[in-house]
């Protein structure tokens, strides 16, 4: 039954290539490969305010237009925040939300005990929630705010878990934060990986935009290690800026 409305929805909103994950942007969609391939783990890497979020929701939005349902696991959005954002992008999900089509879930919960023991229970919840969901894509963001509680191990065997699952058709995309992982950590997970986002900041003129590198989509059909830099405005959303103007 889901199927069938996720069908009629992807048609209706133009839906097109069934094993690309679009962005719903096609000039970010050109850069990667014209899109992400499904049934992949994605990792989105960057410091602060390079633009993880904005790119996800951006994903999650093509998702949408694709008919797709989506998880998202959230460490620092609430509901209302998270509508709140998507709406200020001109990328409005409040219906797909009303109807299901996208769940959020908040880990940031008061009066939780962060501690080792808790932390690797959480991670594997979380696996067992992925397994159990009938969402086609999973968004976790970020990774993160796992680091400081959990091991080494414990975070290699949730990605080996989620590069599982996609095996078996998901696709997940998980965010994280550059600098709270040992560079021995980050090859790792990166190795994991299907396919791999960079974000920074560069210059232009006097203000800073956010620069998207293409580091590798296994799998794509056309050739990665792509530039897009991009700012966000109000009420516009994502707006491509020529690269060759840019200073990283």
């Amino acid at each position: 039954m889901v199927a069938s409305i996720n069908d009629g929805l992807s048609s209706l909103l133009g839906g097109e290539d069934k094993n690309i994950l679009s962005t719903g942007n096609n000039e970010i969609d050109k850069k990667i490969a014209d899109g992400i391939p499904l049934g992949s783990l994605t990792l989105i890497e960057g410091e602060n305010d390079t633009g993880k979020g904005v790119l996800t929701q951006q994903i999650m939005w093509g998702a949408m237009k694709q008919g797709l349902c989506v998880d998202f696991y959230s460490t620092e959005l609430t509901a209302k925040s998270f509508l709140s954002q998507m709406e200020s992008m001109s990328l409005d999900v409040s219906d797909y939300f009303a109807w299901g089509y996208i769940r959020l879930f908040h880990l940031h919960m008061v009066g939780f005990k962060w501690t080792k023991e808790e932390m690797d229970g959480i991670l594997q919840r979380i696996i067992a929630h992925i397994r159990a969901s009938k969402a086609q894509v999973v968004v976790i963001d970020s990774l993160t705010m796992f680091t400081e509680y959990t091991q080494q191990s414990s975070i290699l065997t949730f990605l080996t878990n989620c590069k599982n699952i996609v095996d078996q058709g998901k696709t997940i995309l998980i965010t994280l934060h550059t600098y709270a992982f040992e560079e021995d950590t980050l090859i790792r997970i990166r190795s994991i990986c299907d396919a791999h986002l960079s974000m920074k900041k560069a210059l232009i003129g006097d203000k800073y935009v956010m620069v998207l590198e293409v580091v590798k989509v296994r799998g794509a059909r056309k050739t990665t290690g792509n530039l897009v830099s991009f700012e966000v405005h109000p009420g516009y959303g994502m707006k491509i800026i020529p690269i060759s103007m840019a200073k990283v």
